[in-house]
């Protein structure tokens, strides 16, 4: 049966807005016009009143991390408690007490950001970590996902001493007295997950139902997720195994496009011999691009830059991989036929990740890769020229805006400071621009980075605009979060846009974003989100 949408403001992916359309088995068949809607839908059709309601192609982030955020809810939230150190441990002892963990079991949190601290603007360290317990392991992670710190409980659990070798492409950080400080970087942070307890494949659908279940309140119908490093204990198989059991049992409410993060060239010749690669899966469940990790975060200085900090002389940040390393993965990916995404936050790794592209391309050349660049944040315009020229994607989070106004001068300088985060700049030139929120990094708030894109200043707005030639116009802002997205998995002909023949997953919104006050976006409510033209979240 045919359901006809009508008196709504309805954005199909082009201006002006029109009124109606039609869905039959999960997609739309038609949008236009009132009348015109009613004679595509048929005198038998279910016609349901959107009231005036505005609604566009549901929102696509296009790059998070859905089973770490399921993961994320089920741990201490320090997201909103991280005016202080003394607030974060506050609120891990209060998670401690509530939770009645059995002896000698890890206490989590993740969200800290020192940053914000009032108190003293530093890093914890398991000095104070041990006041939340010395009888429990406990980790948090920053809001960046690029650091996180133990107690002495949890580094006597996992053997790390100050004779333990550094790991290559991270660290973990020596106190004044000699001995480890409990606080871990990069790479250097497996030598903790390695020794937290394994979930199940029960528990992985667990965390992945949760989190699709917050997306959709959110309004998000896809994600382009990396999801196979969210457990150092749990191979990516185990991972591929919960999506589809969730699909076969009828419970997925977020369309999945995995960024498979394998950190081998040895990984990635097994992934190609089982048979997976760009574009295996279905509408559902599908496989995208290899992710790798170049660099680290701003906040937590591990991008790795091109010079030195302008907050820490002598100190240019992270890389975890060598030239060589990212030549040997990138090579093998494109040689395959597979896209390629790469963290990429520093301008400084940004060079080595181009150079790869350009010898993995000159190799062997593709007319439609669609390799990319995530997040694309410190650059200088030599470096957009080249990312033009290859035809790269980038995967932005215009929603960071809303923490990195703050301190991107700071950390890297006046001069790489306006050239950065040039996402206006790079769609103006035909770049593919995506927005995403790199959820649980931030809550995945489509509609709050929607408004970061559009003001370029914070969502509370007591800084910026920064660099405001940058901004989105709305409508730019709502593609980067659709049509663009899908762009990005090679779905521009199923979703993205509300157009005859593609997924029905729509979102109506209780505001037209095009007249809101763009400082007010962040605040339009989610009315109703639908996937396959089934309703899965109503408010």
């Amino acid at each position: 049966m045919r359901t006809l949408y009508e008196n709504g403001r309805v954005y199909t992916g082009q201006l002006p807005l029109t009124e109606a359309f039609v869905v039959e088995d999960g997609r739309f068949v038609f949008a236009g016009g009132a009348e015109q809607a009613r004679l595509a839908a048929g005198p038998e059709a279910q016609v349901v009143d959107l009231e005036g309601a505005f609604v566009c192609a549901g929102f696509n982030d296009s790059h998070m991390h859905l089973l770490n955020y399921g993961y994320a809810l089920q741990v201490a939230d320090l997201s909103s408690h991280t005016e202080s150190l003394a607030e974060v441990l506050d609120t891990m002892r209060a998670f401690l007490k509530e939770k009645n963990f059995a002896p000698g079991q890890w206490v989590r949190g993740r969200g800290w950001n020192h940053d914000y601290f009032t108190d003293e603007q530093r890093f914890p360290t398991r000095q104070d970590l041990d006041q939340v317990s010395r009888e429990h392991p406990v980790c948090i992670v920053r809001t960046c996902g690029h650091t996180c710190v133990v107690n002495t409980k949890a580094l006597e659990m996992i053997g790390v001493t100050a004779a333990t070798p550094q790991p290559e492409g991270g660290c973990f950080e020596i106190g004044p007295d000699g001995q480890p400080n409990g606080v871990f970087r990069e790479n250097g942070m497996e030598l903790v997950y390695s020794k937290l307890p394994k979930p199940s494949v029960e528990d992985l659908k667990t965390m992945l139902l949760d989190a699709q279940k917050h997306l959709n309140a959110y309004g998000v119908t896809s994600c382009q997720t990396d999801d196979f490093d969210a457990f150092a204990t749990v191979d990516w198989r185990e991972v591929m195994e919960a999506y589809a059991q969730l699909e076969a049992e009828g419970k997925m409410t977020v369309r999945m496009y995995q960024q498979a993060q394998l950190t081998s060239v040895k990984a990635l010749e097994e992934f190609f011999a089982e048979g997976y690669n760009t574009g295996w899966g279905d509408e559902w469940v599908k496989v995208g691009p290899l992710k790798i990790l170049g660099d680290g975060s701003l906040g937590a200085r591990s991008a790795y830059l091109s010079r030195d900090y302008a907050d820490k002389p002598g100190y240019r940040g992270i890389a975890i991989y060598t030239q060589q390393q990212f030549d040997d993965l990138i090579g093998c990916a494109n040689e395959h036929g597979m896209q390629v995404a790469v963290h990429t936050i520093g301008d400084g790794i940004l060079d080595q990740v181009l150079e790869s592209y350009e010898k993995a391309l000159a190799e062997h050349p593709r007319a439609d890769h669609r390799h990319g660049v995530v997040h694309c944040q410190i650059t200088r315009p030599d470096q957009l020229k080249k990312i033009e020229e290859m035809g790269l994607h980038v995967y932005a989070q215009p929603i960071f805006l809303d923490y990195d106004i703050h301190m991107v001068t700071d950390r890297v300088g006046e001069e790489l400071a306006s050239t950065s985060y040039a996402f206006r700049t790079l769609m103006d030139a035909g770049v593919w621009v995506s927005s995403g929120t790199d959820c649980p990094v931030e809550l995945p708030r489509a509609l709050a980075c929607i408004q970061c894109a559009v003001t370029r200043s914070t969502l509370k707005g007591d800084a910026g605009p920064y660099r405001p030639e940058e901004a989105f116009t709305v409508q730019q802002a709502i593609d980067s979060y659709t049509i663009h997205a899908a762009h990005a998995s090679f779905e521009e002909n199923e979703k993205g846009r509300i157009a005859p023949g593609y997924l029905a997953d729509f979102v109506v919104l209780g505001q037209d974003p095009f007249a809101a006050d763009p400082a007010a976006i962040q605040n339009i409510p989610v009315k109703a989100v639908y996937v396959g033209g089934k309703c899965v979240h109503q408010a």
